[in-house]
């Protein structure tokens, strides 16, 4: 594995090709689904072709073998040699699989682990045409660099020579002749009997093929002395080459050659003068022409998007919103303190201060969106081999892809996504005879989609499955001593659904590989509460299941309500906070021992967060208990809970401070922020506090 290039190159090459990479992993799937489909069959070809190019560049021949073993396939499909098949994806996709593992070794800087011999021989074998005789295995190219040099090409398309005189030869045509020059015509492959759909020519051949191209004897690689190696060219072989197949100064890159520009001139002439005896600066090392021919290859294409872009390390941007989230504290003191000044100059400047910091704040939020497609782009991969495993058929959906949130939450997302979605193929959709006799398609149908909705994201995960029987989970929760007649007795159907969040529930009967719905849950909604967003379910038997996810757009500033306790500022995070209202406190309940409000006809427990939060205090009198209160009500899930507060201070965003080392750790507190007024405020964890007070 050969590193010794510029770190700006091999960073170059690791974004494109993990975007390659991540979008092969979908059109793999939709190949399946489109097997005819010529622009997806082309768009697969070229990214494997792509990803080897770069590989090639930077020497990593385990890479490029395996890469070279795909393309091949797909050039064999795309030329119509064999049908697409569900044994040859599973083949691809394994080979993917090696692939993506050996460009995150690449992305840590570690050596290579080849592709294993069985996957590559398979590659081999599905790219000669359906029918033909088995021949050797491949031998890998022994020198890769060049193979990047005809990247560009894969956008122009060369006609088919039909006539003599006609310098151009197709790119399929162009790249058998590459993998002639780079090791595929061995001694041994030369005396077997030649075979046009294996691509694979004699030097006898290859000779009359430029005889065909170029007229008898009119071309002259004879002049040049020959290598020291059959299987290997120097550089300028190679340039005078790709002048002799598409003609003078025609080559798809630009050669760093002196020659060029001599044949340019004799342009009536099919056949170019003999070529000069090598100038002292061809003998520069083999690397050098093909980083020139790289940026030059690349100006000769219309502009891309990506020189447009800047990489920046993600430190960076964590640096800059800090900074940011503190200019958002200073902007919140000059609002405070302009809102009691008299001076109207003073005023108007904080005003604009308050303007240009939301235009910053939302400026540099946008530097750490990502769509949510880096994480629904592993889904129709995880749903194919999912649903071939259990032999079942389903068809998965995808909807708001473009949809940008913050990049930590992108990352955090990932894990309890394909949970659900994992839980959903198992549990959720039966098997298609089952799904016939019910009177359903056999195949079944699983949506994935993603929404903005103000400052939240939505996530909903809905399949037409068998849905969930608020009875059975009521009857597993009551054996397992998580729920006791009485409470299940007076469950609702929507609460009866969220058992399966309890820890150690399970509707699986028997172990197995893939997590039946229930297994873990308790470790998604833990982690979707981690990230201040709420899970909600709603199923219906026989017709299917649903599971809304809330999560706010970034977790670098929190929208907050302030609430006065006692004489201390608290923060309760906004996305909790479903209403407020004042409240006779003397028209309360004790249901069961608990402290009860009735809103709606529902009953809700009540509590005084004076009662947990502020020590060594003198708790209410009866009195003032007995008077107005203010009662915000939260929402955890499908649980409602009432906080009575001594005062409403008004929403404002806050950026959130971790605790120091003497405060983590502490009951309920999940860091702490500088308010309006220049004091500080603790944020509240709400599921933290009611789970070690309540």
């Amino acid at each position: 594995m050969g590193f010794e290039v510029d770190e700006d190159i091999l960073q170059d090459f690791l974004v494109e090709a993990a975007e390659i990479l991540e979008l092969l992993s979908e059109q793999l799937v939709d190949l399946e689904k489109q097997p005819d489909d010529t622009n997806l069959l082309n768009a697969i070809f070229r990214g494997f072709h792509t990803v080897k190019g770069g590989a090639g560049f930077l020497s990593l021949t385990e890479l490029v073998d395996c890469c070279h073993g795909a393309e091949n396939v797909f050039d064999t499909l795309r030329n119509g040699g064999r049908p697409v098949s569900s044994e040859l994806m599973d083949t691809i996709l394994e080979a993917l699989d090696c692939i993506n593992e050996m460009f995150a070794q690449v992305q840590a800087r570690e050596p290579l682990t080849p592709a294993p011999q069985a996957i590559l021989d398979a590659l081999h074998k599905l790219s000669q045409p359906a029918g033909a005789e088995p021949v050797a295995s491949p031998e890998p190219p022994i020198t890769p660099e060049p193979i990047a040099a005809p990247e560009p090409e894969m956008t122009q398309e060369s006609s088919a020579t039909d006539g003599a005189g006609i310098d151009e030869i197709t790119e399929d045509e162009f790249e058998r002749l590459l993998d002639e020059l780079h090791g595929n015509s061995s001694p041994s492959k030369a005396t077997a009997s030649p075979s046009v759909s294996s691509g694979d020519i004699t030097d006898d051949e290859f000779e009359s093929l430029l005889d065909e191209l170029h007229g008898k004897g009119q071309h002259k690689i004879a002049a040049a002395p020959p290598p020291a190696d059959d299987s290997v060219i120097d550089d300028d072989e190679f340039e005078r080459l790709l002048d002799e197949l598409h003609g003078a100064g025609q080559s798809p890159t630009i050669a760093s050659a002196p020659e060029p520009s001599e044949p340019a001139k004799d342009t009536a002439s099919v056949a170019p003068a003999p070529a000069p005896a090598p100038a002292p600066a061809a003998a520069v090392k083999p690397q050098a022409p093909v980083a020139a021919d790289k940026p030059a290859a690349s100006r000769a294409n219309p502009p891309s998007q990506g020189e447009s872009t800047v990489r920046v390390d993600t430190r960076t941007l964590d640096e800059i919103m800090n900074m940011v989230g503190e200019l958002v504290l200073v902007r919140n003191r000059l609002v405070s303190l302009g809102i009691n000044s008299s001076d109207e100059a003073m005023a108007k400047a904080v005003a604009n201060l308050d303007v240009v910091t939301a235009d910053l704040q939302g400026g540099v939020m946008k530097t750490r969106m990502q769509p949510i497609k880096k994480v629904f782009g592993r889904f129709p991969r995880v749903v194919r081999d999912l649903a071939r495993t259990l032999k079942k058929d389903i068809n998965l959906t995808l909807e708001g892809e473009d949809t940008d949130l913050d990049k930590n939450l992108v990352e955090a997302l990932a894990d309890p996504l394909v949970h659900l979605v994992r839980n959903a193929v198992d549990h959720g959709v039966e098997m298609p005879d089952v799904r016939e006799q019910n009177g359903k398609p056999r195949m079944g149908q699983i949506k994935l989609s993603a929404s903005q909705e103000g400052d939240h994201i939505l996530l909903v995960i809905q399949d037409d499955g068998a849905g969930m029987d608020a009875e059975k989970l009521k009857s597993i929760a009551i054996n397992k001593g998580i729920l006791d007649p009485d409470t299940a007795a007076r469950m609702s159907n929507t609460e009866a659904y969220n058992l399966i969040f309890a820890p150690g529930f399970s509707t699986k009967v028997e172990i197995s590989d893939i997590s039946g719905r229930g297994v873990g849950m308790d470790v998604v909604k833990t982690s979707i509460t981690q990230l201040n967003g709420a899970i909600h379910i709603d199923s219906n038997l026989g017709t299917g299941t649903r599971l809304e996810i809330k999560v706010p757009l970034t977790l670098a500033i929190l929208p907050t309500l302030m609430v006065l306790v006692g004489k201390q500022t608290f923060a309760l995070p906004l996305t909790n906070v479903n209403e407020i209202f004042h409240l006779d406190l003397r028209k309360t309940n004790i249901v069961d021992g608990q402290l009860t409000v009735i809103v709606r006809e529902k009953a809700i427990p009540l509590f005084y967060l004076q009662d947990w939060l502020i020590r060594n205090g003198a708790a209410p009198s009866r009195k003032k208990r007995e008077g107005l209160g203010h009662v915000v009500i939260v929402q955890l899930g499908m649980k409602q809970v009432g906080f009575v507060v001594d005062s409403l201070i008004g929403q404002e965003e806050v950026v959130i401070k971790a605790l120091d080392d003497l405060l983590q750790g502490t009951p309920g507190m999940a860091g702490a922020t500088i308010t309006s007024d220049g004091g500080i405020a603790l944020i509240l964890d709400i599921p933290s506090l009611l789970k070690h007070y309540a």
